[in-house]
């Protein structure tokens, strides 16, 4: 079946609701297997915030084995190159000029690779996912052994020594961590529908997130421990403790590595999802690598510099809220698919103006937006405060239920119409 055909398989289907990247997958095109959803989980999980994310926790008065308790139950539950005054001194909008040269650069790359299409995309995976988990583990080695052990940091008690004071910082931190990976919550059928079974997919999905995630974490948290041992400073930032390192060559091996690992997390994690959701805009007009293209160039506007600035600001302020949002939206989702339809999926109406799924659903609309009033109206009511460290749980709880009981009352079809006679 050649690369045009495949959207006109779905009988029926709307010219406007459907092209060649939004078809449903030929079986002889779903090809990712058990590693390839391993690798693909594999290689978000080893990036730069996940090294770092165990330091925001520990700063907020964690000790290191809370810390990774806390990034096991939240994923369970769900380049700086040393150039700066090369191209002059004075810094364009808070960074130097090199910088935002190594930014764009990465951000071509980004695009390349996303542009090229999925296959291109499950490659990579598959080759960055060993690669820097190697590596990281080679780093590991050395700080034990120029550390002489695994540092001071590792022991550390921690400021909640009880269950009662880990307690209030638990919560609020596993939704951080669940906000983490909201988004491939909502949107790991990118992927999926390029399965060749269920089975290989939940499979590669359940072993490798949880253990990854973890696995990486500790790893950060165990080089960051032997890091204050070595250079007399605690230092979370990978690109910081590259830095200090003698040898160019092992810099630009570190620095390469890094570049893989953010790499991969990116494309996969940031990319995908919305280039689709660009894409389901406007089919006709707006393919899945134009849908791309948008994201890059509406990331660059975001400024996501900004967010990871400060490790604990981004975990408890910008993972927090962001959670409670995407919660909402998967509380319906959820609940629309396991509860409201039984699991019925009616596939062509999916392409389809006037079958089973409406054009703009009112229940699942008003359902979302109580959903975010439920989980971020503890950062207006200080009274309800509490509600905001449960921001997913709240919305995806609260939006569940409202759907559920709009649907109820006024059930939906869960199958197709009869063809006109």
């Amino acid at each position: 079946m050649s690369e045009h055909a495949r959207g006109e398989h779905v009988p029926g289907a709307t010219p406007a609701l459907i092209n060649d990247d939004l078809a449903p997958v030929p079986a002889e095109r779903r090809t990712w297997t058990t590693y390839n959803y391993a690798a693909l989980w594999i290689s978000m999980a080893h990036c730069i915030p996940t090294y770092m994310m165990a330091s925001g926790f520990i700063a907020a008065g964690m000790n290191w084995w809370q810390a990774l308790l806390t990034i096991l139950v939240g994923n369970a539950i769900v380049l700086v190159p040393s150039w700066p005054t090369l191209l002059g001194a004075t810094p364009t909008l808070e960074h130097a000029n090199t910088e935002w040269v190594s930014f764009f650069a990465f951000w071509g790359l980004n695009i390349l690779i996303v542009y090229r299409g999925m296959d291109l995309v499950r490659k990579f995976e598959n080759w960055a996912a060993p690669y820097v988990l190697v590596m990281t583990l080679v780093l590991v080695v050395w700080a034990i052994y120029t550390a002489h052990g695994l540092g001071s940091l590792v022991r550390d008690s921690g400021k909640f020594p009880t269950f009662g004071s880990f307690w209030p910082v638990f919560v609020p931190s596993v939704t951080a961590m669940i906000g983490f990976w909201a988004t491939l919550s909502l949107n790991m059928p990118d992927f999926t529908r390029y399965g060749r079974s269920q089975k290989e997919q939940v499979f590669g999905q359940v072993v490798a997130l949880p253990t990854t995630m973890t696995v990486f974490s500790a790893m950060g948290v165990v080089v960051t421990s032997a890091s204050a041992e070595i250079y007399g400073k605690a230092m979370w930032d990978p690109v910081e403790l590259v830095g200090h390192f003698q040898s160019r060559l092992i810099v630009a091996i570190a620095m390469f590595t890094v570049l893989v690992a953010t790499l991969s997390v990116n494309i996969a994690a940031n990319v995908v999802s919305p280039a689709n959701d660009f894409a389901n805009l406007a089919p006709k007009h707006i393919s899945f690598r134009t849908g791309g293209l948008i994201t890059g160039v509406l990331g660059v506007f975001m400024m996501p510099w900004k967010l990871i600035a400060d490790p604990s600001g981004y975990i408890f302020k910008w993972l927090l809220g962001y959670s409670g949002g995407l919660g909402s939206i998967a509380g319906v989702l959820v609940c629309d698919y396991w509860l409201v339809r039984r699991k019925e999926l009616v596939v062509p109406d999916l392409y389809t103006r006037g079958g089973i799924y409406p054009n703009v659903d009112t229940a699942a609309v008003v359902a979302t937006l109580v959903g975010c009033v439920l989980a971020w109206i503890g950062l207006v009511v200080p009274a309800l405060r509490p509600i905001y460290d449960y921001a997913w749980f709240a919305g995806a709880g609260g939006s569940a239920l409202v759907y559920y009981t709009w649907k109820r009352a006024q059930p939906p079809r869960i199958t197709a119409a009869a063809p006109a006679t």
